[in-house]
């Protein structure tokens, strides 16, 4: 059997995901045991305190085990966290060091959503790729740039290190490792009994782009502001560099520092969600829609949508747009 330690950490997570995995993996081995095969998982809660307390104290949960009596595992699962990230991995820091002491001894580690960040924290993604929840992407890249943040993945895979991305997108690792531990039929027998739609690759199409703003460097913000005001038309760096009386290398630095995107892509994201908003509300056909936006080449459009969105105009409004549904 493997032994699998799912972390309850210090401070607040999510109960779901601790929960629902537990479950899930119980459910496999019953599952394995009524066709006369062994059960696959030994499933402990493992944490560094005996009571961890959530919610303003409205649940609790007990782990099974603390860390310092867990010698050996073979898989940690990381649940997602909330709150201020930086004091809970640093209230976690004993937690984090056991988990990477036991990938160096031939553990699998894995991140739920925006568990991402104790991963994170354990020093265990630097030089590697990862995923998490895209509304925390910049936040991400901010406290870990030396990590390689591919937001719209739904699963990322690398050196038996896996992440997940955002919410419920955790179900789809769970199974993912199923099949890798117990065998495709297994994993489509939980898809079918949970009712997961494990074929997801991207969470692209659940992107909400709101534009990064939480930095103090005003050229970039009158910029950011130009393009929002100004997405219907064409917009060029040295326009935007000659507006603000920047010249082109110093604003695109700037612009990449402060947001995390470089100028051009920005505004192709900017218009592409006045697209998505125009494409969920209104009966505007595809090409009008692209004209709004400033956009007079429909290949060079659809692929930037699909390069954004991970669907075709026509996909994204038929599954969004409710008279269309």
């Amino acid at each position: 059997m493997k032994h699998v330690s799912i972390l309850v950490p210090d401070g607040e997570c999510s109960i779901t995901t601790i929960e629902g995995t537990y479950q899930i993996l119980l459910r496999v081995n019953d599952w394995l045991t009524e066709a006369g095969e062994e059960p696959m998982f030994d499933v402990q809660l493992v944490g560094q305190s005996s009571e961890v307390q959530m919610k303003a104290g409205r649940f609790r949960i007990h782990p099974d085990v603390c860390f310092t009596a867990v010698p050996r595992t073979g898989l940690v699962l990381i649940p997602s966290v909330h709150g201020d990230k930086a004091r809970i991995n640093e209230e976690n820091r004993p937690l984090l060091d056991w988990v990477a002491d036991q990938y160096r001894q031939g553990a699998a580690v894995a991140s739920m959503c925006i568990g991402a960040f104790l991963l994170a924290g354990t020093g265990l993604l630097n030089g590697r790729s990862c995923t998490t929840h895209w509304d925390f992407a910049h936040e991400f890249r901010q406290m870990f740039p030396e990590v390689n943040l591919v937001e719209n993945k739904i699963i990322t895979d690398e050196n038996n290190i896996y992440t997940s991305g955002g919410a419920y997108s955790w179900l789809n690792l769970i199974l993912y490792l199923v099949e890798k531990y117990c065998g495709r039929d297994m994993a489509v027998t939980c898809s079918k009994g949970f009712q997961v739609d494990f074929q997801r690759v991207s969470q692209s199409p659940f992107i909400i782009f709101s534009g990064q703003k939480d930095h103090e460097d005003e050229a970039v913000q009158a910029a950011q502001e130009y393009i929002e005001k100004n997405c219907h038309c064409k917009i060029t760096v040295d326009e935007l560099a000659e507006r603000l009386i920047l010249g082109r290398r110093n604003l695109e630095r700037r612009f990449k520092k402060a947001t995390g995107n470089t100028v051009m892509e920005y505004i192709q994201r900017v218009k592409m969600e006045a697209v998505k908003k125009s494409l969920e509300t209104s009966r505007l056909g595809v090409n009008e829609v692209m004209d709004r936006v400033g956009y007079t080449d429909p290949k060079a459009f659809r692929m930037t949508f699909k390069k954004v969105t991970g669907l075709s105009p026509l996909q994204y409004r038929n599954r969004y747009n409710r008279e269309y549904a």
